[in-house]
């Protein structure tokens, strides 16, 4: 262990549990929001790591697929109290905003009236401004130029012409190959060191079980609804690539283009998702409980819950004892540059279908929606504040017809 992390590693998990549970009930605002709780409440209060730390392993989680928020608390309770520090970090982080998103999906069968229909539209529409956000943000720090920016664009062709979840694997590793032909990557090493208590052998268990899954999980799907269930969510969270907010495409293409999901059912609770603290993932136990085939309910949020965020923390701990050597290799670099480039594209592509085109239906919805994406941009407005000015303003427009 290294000085950075010696004192991290004598803490219990009934106190990650209790310091992680604090940061699911009160961590609003996204994935880069909550990095910045982390850090007030875990660096600079609680001095259970330096920055330089914490530094590199925001850099690690940021560089991986998956919910990078959540991958640094599952890292960061690692390194207080090892593997059961872990899992009580993601427990505790995660099982707030799922419960509130699970008694969600189980009331939003019975909410009618315009009260209730008013309500749902204006969450559909608050989703094409934070959406609409999202894209804007990491445009300016992924795209900084030119070249990248033509990637985006390359990425938004390519799903137009071949939409659905292999287009945007496609469009993925196009940008990957086009940001290693740029190659921009300069090798240089980033943050501080960070030693974790998990072998090679370990690491290397995980990259073979994150590959296995991967590529035995589509042939089991025909097993059984479970077994289909389970595949589409993994695959989601194995793609996930820039943060939160890149998992609508992927959820949207591998639930409501099969029909599990309606397309204004996934649009109401990713609205209601921006509302809540913790991870924006946890928008997988909504869709898991309002899945049209079986399993739903409880059943169906935990199963897709589990999904979506093993295939990050396999990667996680399989990268870990390799990353320090990785990140420098000046080619790991620029793939990740294509790579994230193409991402912005997908995530635009994905408000103009379905978000816009769903939620949008006449000058007055786009009027709501407009000034979201001002209070938002303009006023720094938090988005839970946001999602509840556009149920009611949605309630507004359902009674004045």
């Amino acid at each position: 262990m290294t000085e950075d992390t010696d004192s991290a590693a004598t803490g219990s998990a009934r106190e990650v549990f209790g310091a992680f549970l604090k940061l699911g009930l009160t961590s609003f605002g996204g994935p880069i929001a909550h990095l910045g709780y982390f850090r007030d409440e875990l660096v600079t209060r609680r001095k259970w790591l330096s920055d330089s730390a914490y530094a590199d392993l925001v850099a690690l989680c940021q560089f991986l697929p998956g919910p990078a928020s959540s991958q640094v608390g599952f890292a960061l309770g690692m390194m207080r109290a090892g593997w059961a520090g872990a899992l009580a970090a993601f427990v505790a982080f995660t099982l707030p905003s799922a419960l509130i998103l699970l008694g969600f999906a189980m009331a939003a069968a019975s909410i009618a009236g315009p009260v209730g229909s008013g309500a749902l539209s204006g969450l559909k529409i608050v989703a094409v401004a934070i959406i609409a956000q999202a894209v804007w943000g990491m445009a300016r720090n992924l795209c900084p130029d030119k070249e990248r920016a033509a990637i985006a664009v390359v990425a938004v062709a390519m799903l137009a012409f071949l939409p659905g979840a292999f287009g945007m694997v496609g469009a993925i590793l196009l940008g990957a190959a086009l940001g290693l032909a740029l190659g921009r990557g300069t090798g240089a090493a980033i943050g501080g060191h960070v030693t974790m208590p998990v072998t090679r052998s370990i690491a290397t268990t995980a990259l073979l079980s994150f590959a296995a899954l991967l590529v035995l999980l589509p042939l089991l799907s025909g097993l059984g609804q479970s077994f289909a269930v389970f595949d589409s969510f993994y695959r989601a969270g194995a793609l996930v690539f820039g943060g939160g907010h890149v998992v609508l495409p992927l959820l949207q293409a591998e639930t409501v283009a099969p029909g599990w999901v309606t397309p204004d059912d996934f649009l109401a609770g990713y609205g209601a998702a921006q509302a809540v603290p913790g991870p924006l993932f946890t928008f997988a136990a909504y869709l898991g409980a309002v899945l049209g085939p079986e399993p739903n309910g409880v059943a169906g949020a935990a199963l897709a819950l589990i999904a979506i965020f093993l295939p990050g923390f396999l990667l996680l701990i399989g990268v870990l004892p390799f990353w320090d050597r990785f990140r420098a290799m000046p080619m790991a670099q620029s793939l990740m540059q294509g790579a994230n480039a193409a991402v912005v594209g997908i995530l635009g592509a994905a408000l103009y279908s379905p978000v816009f085109t769903s939620a949008v239906g006449d000058m007055r919805d786009f009027t709501l929606a407009l000034a979201c994406f001002v209070l938002l941009m303009a006023w720094k407005m938090p988005p839970w504040g946001v999602v509840i000015i556009a149920a009611i303003g949605g309630v507004a427009l359902n009674l004045l017809g």
